[in-house]
Parts: structure tokens; sequence; C-alpha cells
């Protein structure tokens, strides 16, 4: 080879590098780095080997090359993976892990704790773990189940925490768990000293899952100058909970037992109506599951919606250009709510020369006590001294606004005269007095079993009487006080006795009491919860015991049949079950615990099938439901030949049937005259099988 062809050898080996240099230069410059893998939410968060792990978050990536599950350092098996959902099959472990997921590039995310229990729990769904022994603490039983439900029926939270603060994120869940005898089959009712209870993040069944409330709210930026708490900004809630994808350790999850109500308590959760995919969802729905205390076994779990609105709000009227902010000087923020707060500032500086606006961020509870507030139980101080409450100024002053943008508002019991006919006397929402404040035209803070037929009003009063502007009768306040018969707030609440006054042989009837009310179509229940004449609502109290509340107590706070409480059966105070078809979360709980809505009365959701007598011992005095053997020839015949009287209370003085005797759910009956059939809402009665109680 000549010296040129060397030359031109060695010019082509120098241009093929530099070629190769600028392609990989260009390749560095415009590859992009893969995003870090985030979990936002483990479901469930404990369990046995081979357990179904559903892992939510973001930046999973495809399933490819280095992608992975890793429980501590041992690899999953995957069953499901997407960008934004994992579902893997735990492999063997012991006691606490971290599980994380590695993308395809090799990167890994933050761990999330996962607790091995001590041995496989059997399975199951809805709260029910299967029919399989326990270890530990809770050995002997079997069948566990959870009763959980939020204590409100509606938790609110401000949509901004910049200007004023009236109510910060703090939802509360109350459980219950109980066990089945493994020998008799009797229930028992666990407490802190058996089990532990945690709530983890659950998707419902449009796929919306609520995990986290970091990056929701500004609370954590203002949570030290409104409420004095020095909180991790993470998402740490007032009482030290969070939700779960942000809490530490599952410790953060975990509930308390309240030894005053008896029964487990989670208080505090910080919810926020916004899900992970960062769309509103006012009932998102966590998952209460008990483990046993000494072992760790996951016993069961129950799935209850955590409802929670940001739905207070003033802008109806305090926006600017509205009623209350018409003219000059109002806020210009292009923000809604921080312009209709500043112009609640605004306005409260004028009218009672204060100087609010230069105070912010304000909590209004710190001159106007509020119960909801008070943590500590102090009752009010300093500042609060001599003031209203925070419910007397803002109902009683309301309560002289008749109208909004050209409607009525009706601040009046259902029904009310003149309405469409189709709304069954219920004004439309955005008519409704109280929701021009509370959740709301959106939320509906009032839903459930007893909407189609009442207001707020039916059961409270007008907004003068919930203001506490005139004094109760003695009757009217929970603890039977003489010498202060002011209404309190978060106290002085109406009771399920005062609509609900007894049986079909024994309830009020106004005519013969002397009150102004009148009873529903049912002939049974009040459509108001306290005489028409008292001015202050006071709410009435029953002779008839039959569906009262433990004296001294509110339905929240009450127990009845086995020590559970009144909640776990019958659901949340202003979500009464069974929920509408609007909001299919309120029902879940219920669903999961007796296989269908509304009210848990199925004797087999507690006692093991077959094993109870035939009675009337249950809750109200019930008979056993949806037990086969009180239909036959040996149930029910021998019960009214002893005590007519017993089954007339609830089918009815001629037996006939009534409210109190109508199935809640489709039911089938072999007896002797063939099988029969009773749709749900219809009423049994002694023609259902036969003519009459002395016919054939």
């Amino acid at each position: 080879m000549n010296r040129k062809h060397q030359l031109f050898h060695v010019w082509l080996i120098v241009l093929l590098g530099l070629a190769i240099s600028a392609q990989t230069l260009a390749e560095s410059k415009t590859k992009v780095s893969t995003p870090v893998p985030e979990i936002s939410a483990l479901s469930p968060e404990s369990g046995s080997a081979g357990i179904k792990i559903t892992i939510n978050g973001t930046n999973f990536g495809q399933k490819k090359n280095k992608a992975a599950v890793l429980f501590a350092t041992t690899q999953a098996s995957i069953q499901l993976w997407s960008g934004s959902k994992i579902v893997a099959q735990a492999p063997k472990g012991s006691g606490e892990v971290k599980v994380k997921v590695v993308n395809s590039q090799g990167t890994a995310s933050d761990g999330k704790s996962f607790t091995y229990s001590s041995t496989a729990s059997g399975g199951g769904q809805g709260g029910n773990p299967g029919g399989g022994g326990s270890t530990g603490a809770t050995n002997g039983l079997t069948n566990f189940k959870v009763l959980a439900n939020n204590d409100l029926g509606m938790h609110c939270v401000d949509k901004d925490f910049s200007v004023f603060s009236i109510l910060p994120p703090y939802n509360v869940v109350n459980a219950q768990v109980v066990g089945q005898n493994a020998s008799t089959g009797k229930p028992v009712l666990l407490d802190g000293q058996s089990v532990v209870l945690r709530y983890s993040p659950i998707a419902d069944a449009s796929g919306s899952i609520n995990s986290t409330s970091r990056s929701k709210s500004n609370f954590w930026q203002y949570a030290a100058a409104l409420y004095g708490a020095n909180l991790d900004p993470k998402g740490q809630g007032l009482k030290g909970l969070y939700m779960p994808a942000d809490a530490p350790s599952p410790a953060q999850t975990q509930f308390g037992w309240n030894a005053g109500l008896g029964l487990f308590s989670a208080e505090g959760i910080p919810a926020l109506p916004i899900d992970d995919a960062g769309q509103t969802n006012r009932y998102p729905l966590l998952r209460v599951t008990a483990f046993d205390k000494t072992s760790g076994q996951e016993l069961g779990h129950t799935d209850t919606v955590v409802p929670v609105s940001e739905e207070t709000t003033c802008s109806n009227c305090h926006a600017t250009g509205k009623m209350a902010a018409s003219g000059d000087g109002w806020s210009a923020d292009p923000n809604l709510e921080i312009q209709t707060r500043t112009n609640v500032l605004i306005l409260h500086d004028q009218r009672k020369a204060t100087d609010l606006q230069r105070s912010q961020p304000v909590l209004c509870a710190s001159c106007h006590y509020s119960p909801a507030l008070d943590l500590a139980g102090n009752g009010p101080v300093g500042a609060q001294l001599g003031k209203p409450t925070m419910s007397a100024v803002m109902h009683d002053f309301h309560a002289q606004f008749k109208q909004l943008d050209g409607k009525p508002l009706f601040d009046v019991p259902a029904p009310v005269a003149g309405l469409d006919p189709t709304l069954k006397g219920i004004p439309p929402a955005d008519q409704q007095t109280c929701y021009q404040c509370h959740p709301g035209k959106d939320t509906k803070c009032l839903r459930g079993a007893m909407t189609e037929t009442v207001t707020c009003q039916n059961c409270h009063g007008d907004m003068k009487a919930v203001g506490g502007k005139l004094p109760l009768k003695p009757y009217g306040t929970i603890n039977a006080r003489v010498d202060d018969l002011n209404r309190h707030p978060w106290g002085d609440e109406p009771r399920c006795q005062s609509c609900h006054t007894g049986d079909s042989l024994n309830h009020v009837d106004p005519a013969i009491a002397g009150i102004d009310n009148s009873l529903a179509v049912d002939g049974l229940r009040l459509v108001l919860a306290y005489d028409r004449k008292d001015l202050a609502a006071s709410p009435l109290l029953a002779d008839n015991k039959r569906f009262a509340e433990n004296d001294g107590k509110l339905f929240r706070h009450s127990k009845g049949h086995g020590g559970l409480a009144c909640e776990s059966c019958h659901g949340s105070t202003h979500a009464i079950w069974p929920g509408d078809a609007a909001h299919p979360n309120d029902n879940v709980a219920a669903t999961q615990l007796q296989g269908h809505m509304g009210v848990v009365a199925e004797c087999s959701s507690c006692h093991k099938a077959g094993s109870l007598p035939l009675t009337l011992n249950g809750p109200h005095g019930m008979h056993n439901i949806g037990d086969p053997r009180w239909a036959s020839e040996d149930g029910h015949p021998q019960f009214y030949r002893q005590n007519p009287a017993s089954c007339q209370t609830c089918h009815g003085k001629d037996l006939k049937g009534t409210a109190l005797s109508r199935v809640a759910v489709d039911r089938t009956y072999s007896t002797e005259w063939g099988v029969k059939t009773r749709k749900k809402g219809e009423s049994v009665s002694c023609w259902t099988c036969h003519d009459g109680p002395d016919g054939g």
C-alpha cells in the first residue's frame, strides 16, 4: 500500500470516529431520562404470602427489561402492569418489608410498608376473611366482621386557608370488630386489647382512589398560623394521622381505642375531596382492616365511605358583585374563593370595627367558640368569652335573607306548598337555605333513607332556631339540664325518638298529645322532630323507648343490641342506610356486611347461621331476620298465640302490615301453603301467606 492509500485510510478512520462521536453526542442530547416511579398506595397493606396486592402510583412505565416489583429483595409475580397500576402477588416473606417498583431502566421507587400476616387468613371478601380459626389474642374466634362508618355522614373542609378558616381537613371513622365463637357461633365484641385496626386506600367501582392529601390543599402552609400546630407538611393531620400514602409508618394510619365510646376511632384523618387522579370525589372509600394484636394476622376488613366536601362556601352571596358585595371596594382577586373570603373580612371590619384584613389568616373560632374545633374539650376561653358561638352568629344573622338571585330561599320543613309535586315537597337544592353554606348543591350533606320526605328543617328547625335565638324547652336539652336552656351547638340536636316515637300500638298521636305536628303517611312517624308552636324547635322525647338513643346521648354516641353502636347498623348521621343511587359508595359497607344495602338487620351478619333460637330479643324487639325457620308452622304461630301484641307492634293492630314490617330485600318463604315472595319494600302481614291470623 502506497503512502496516499495509507493517508486515506487514516483520514477515513478519523472521519468515522468523528461521525460516531457526533452521533453519540446527538443521542445524548436527545435522550430523555425516565421519570422515577412513585407509589401512592398499596392495597391491602398487609396479608399473607400469595395475596394479590394492588399498587397505585405514577411513572411505572412498561413491563420490560429490568422492570420488577420487589418485596424487600424478593421479586413478586406480576399479574397486571400499567403506567399507574400494578397487580402483584406477594412472595414468601415475614414481618414488615418495603415494597418497591423498579422501572425498565432499573430505577426504584421509594418503599411502601407491607406487613406479612403470621398465618394465612383464609381469603374472603367484604369484612369476612373466611371461616378459619385464628391465633394469638383472638384464639377460638372466627368469621370476623368489621363494622366501620363515618361519624357524621359528611365532614366539611375549607377550600382555601390563606384568608380565614372555618374547618380543617378532619374526618372521623369509628369502628367495631365482632368475632364468632368457633364452637357456639355466638358473636363476641372485641376491644383494643385483642385487635389493631388500620385504614388503607381502596378504589371504588368507578376506579377513583384517594390515598394522599399532599399537594391537594394549602392547609399545611397556614396550619401553624391558624391552629398553632407544627405539622409535618407532607400531610400530617391535627391528631397525628395521615392519609395512607403520606404516612411515615403504619402507626400513623392506626385507629385508637376510644374508651369513652367503647369503640375504635380514627379521629382527624386529613381526607380531601380530590382523588389521586385530580378529580373531585366527595365520597372516597377507605378500607378498615382488623389484625390480631398478638400475631398480626389479618382478621377481616370492610370498605367504608369517608365523605368530605369543600362546598362550605360563602361565594353564593359574598363573591364580588353578589348581593353581599355589590358596589365598590370589594376584592378583585381572580381566585373566586380568595375573593369571596376577603370580602367577608371586609364586611366584618365594616360592621364590627375589626381589623381582620390585616390579620390574615383568621381562625373564625378564635373569637366565636365552636365545639367542633375544641379538641381538648375546654369550652370557651380567651377571646371567645362573652361572644356568641360560631353556630349562633352564622345561623341567627343569615336567617333574615329570604331570596337569592331572584329566587326564594326555603327555610321551612318539607312538604313545601306550591312546589312541583314531583319533588315530593323537597325544594331544589339551590333554593334550600342550608345548602347556601353547608355542602351543598352538589354534595348533598343530607342524603340517604329519609331525604325523599325531609329537609334539614324537619329535624333541626329553621335558622333562627338553630341559632339559639330562643331558649329550649327543658326536654330539649341533651342532658336534661334546667339551669341553662340556651341551645348548645353540636349537643342539643334532634334525636331518632323525636320522630320515631314508637311502634304501631304505642306512638305519639299529635292530636292526643296536644302538639302541632303531623303523622307521616305510614301513620307511625312524626314529620317534625319538634312542636311547631315551639319556635326554638326543642327536640321531642318519646315515652316509648323502642327507637330511642341512650339517655343523654346523641345517635352517633349511642349503642344498642349487644353493645353495637347505633351507627354500626344504621349508617352515619345524615346518611342513614340505604343510600340513594347517586351516592353508591354510601352503601358499600352495608352490602359487604350483609349482602344487600340498607340497615344491617340480617342476624347472620354477626351470628352463625342457625345458631340462634327463634326469639323476639333482637334489636328494637325484632325477631330473627332472614331465618327460614320463622316462616314454618313451628316458627311464628306459637309466638302469636302466646302474645298477639308482640306481633302487632310491627305488623299492625290488624296484622295487615306497616312500615315496620317491610322487607329490605326480596325474600322468599317456604310455607305449608307453598313458596311465598315479598318484593323489596313490601310489608309482611298475616295475609301474605294465609287468610289472616286465624285463616287457612
